[in-house]
């Protein structure tokens, strides 16, 4: 959220989730189920400075890219010696999959801290919606395992064999097949969001693509990544702008939180 205090702050995204907020008090009524996914991550993660050292032993400032060449060459090491093969064949099938590379986040919704917590209005929605339907809310959690990315709900970047929390998530893919509706929501829309539907499309069969809407006025990208002279180094907002334009392409449906079954 981008509020006081917080380690990755994403413009926009507090309005998001009080618009969030308002359209669930709305339709409320017509939504059988509401999960809510929650990135649930440690200090020390493949994704935090606190893993990584350069040759003088200095942590990577967050934003930094880390390739699979960078750790070969010595650039960046974990600190952990005996990491240093799994890292090298991580960063290498992560490049594989061509859409990612190790992205040094600020430690962000870390376990046990406030910013592991739901936004305050949409958090207060959520317990409206609980005692008005008397149902409670399906938290998701991702993210536990230091040593994998995992952006999207359903399944982590690189899955672990012995960690089924990083392979495919069966049941929450199996509940989105029984819906008539999915309506999509949340932070940010250049990574969580997009990693999730893209997994979703790619896995729950072309038969239910059309019953998912994305609200696009309740999620915002991560800004852009730019060099020391301005350079933009990776364009995410533009990235978010593709996404929804190729799920739009397969038929989901793009609209706002006030047009939602209006």
């Amino acid at each position: 959220m981008d509020i006081k205090g917080a380690a990755l702050p994403v413009a926009g995204a507090n309005d998001d989730m009080n618009r969030l907020a308002t359209m669930l008090d709305r339709v409320g009524q017509k939504l059988q189920k509401v999960h809510v996914t929650m990135d649930s991550h440690q200090l020390v993660d493949i994704a935090h400075p606190a893993f990584w050292r350069d040759a003088n032993g200095v942590s990577p400032n967050p934003m930094t890219m880390i390739s699979f060449a960078s750790i070969k060459d010595g650039t960046w090491s974990p600190r952990r010696p005996e990491l240093r093969d799994y890292v090298l064949d991580y960063a290498q099938k992560l490049e594989a999959n061509g859409k990612y590379q190790i992205m040094v986040w600020p430690p962000h919704c870390l376990i046990g801290s406030w910013g592991h917590n739901v936004q305050t209005n949409l958090a207060a929605a959520l317990d409206r919606w609980c005692i008005q339907r008397v149902r409670n809310i399906d938290f998701v959690t991702k993210g536990t395992n230091v040593l994998t990315e995992h952006y999207g709900a359903l399944l982590a970047e690189v899955p672990i064999a012995k960690d089924p929390s990083t392979q495919l998530n069966g049941r929450f893919l199996s509940m989105l097949q029984q819906a008539d509706l999915v309506v999509v929501a949340g932070e940010a829309s250049s990574h969580c969001v997009k990693a999730t539907v893209e997994q979703v499309a790619e896995n729950i069969g072309s038969e239910h693509v059309k019953k998912f809407q994305l609200l696009t006025d309740c999620m915002s990208p991560v800004p852009a990544v730019t060099a020391p002279d301005g350079t933009v180094v990776v364009d995410f907002p533009a990235i978010a702008e593709q996404f929804l334009k190729d799920m739009s392409a397969l038929g989901m449906k793009l609209t706002t939180s006030d047009a939602l079954l209006a």
